[in-house]
């Protein structure tokens, strides 16, 4: 059994209807969810004048190879309606689904970067993963999630969001 972290986000439609969808699709499609972060409320990171996003960690077991969870990551943003481009600047989006660890392997390929490459340097990622990984270790920096989220530098606001 694998087991990956993946950060959910959103920014446009309802955004925690499209969390709480992405979640329910996940453990139908890719596996058991065994735990969740509370969800955050962060202004949109690396560009100006967009909706802030709600973001969510979980962490889940799968049968998948990591190459079937990127696919089934591609479907479910797609049927949950995200419409991706080739532009190289950050857009607007219903749903984001970002694979962060796969177990504790180190994936480079054209398809999927694992671990996520700029997991360090954003503290949406680095908050909601801390509530649910504080002691895992990335593979390649060497440090705990606490660790990361201690010597992080990004100072973006990162407040925790009121569910309905």
């Amino acid at each position: 059994m694998n087991v990956t972290y993946l950060c959910l986000g959103g920014n446009i439609g309802d955004r925690e209807t499209a969390l709480n969808q992405a979640i329910l699709i996940i453990s139908q499609e890719i596996g058991n969810i065994v735990s969740k972060s509370g969800i955050y409320e962060t202004e949109a990171w690396g560009v100006e004048n967009q909706q802030a996003y709600l973001n969510q960690c979980i962490a889940v077991t799968t049968n998948l190879t990591a190459e079937e969870l990127i696919h089934s990551v591609l479907v479910i943003e797609k049927q949950l309606g995200r419409e991706r481009s080739n532009s190289i600047t950050y857009e607007p989006r219903i749903i984001d689904i970002d694979i962060i660890f796969y177990n504790n392997t180190i994936i480079e390929t054209p398809q999927l970067t694992v671990p996520h490459p700029r997991l360090h340097l954003r503290k949406f990622v680095l908050i909601p993963l801390n509530e649910i990984a504080s002691n895992h270790l990335h593979p390649i920096l060497n440090k705990t999630i606490f660790n990361l989220l201690s010597d992080c530098e990004d100072q973006s606001e990162v407040k925790e969001f009121k569910q309905k």
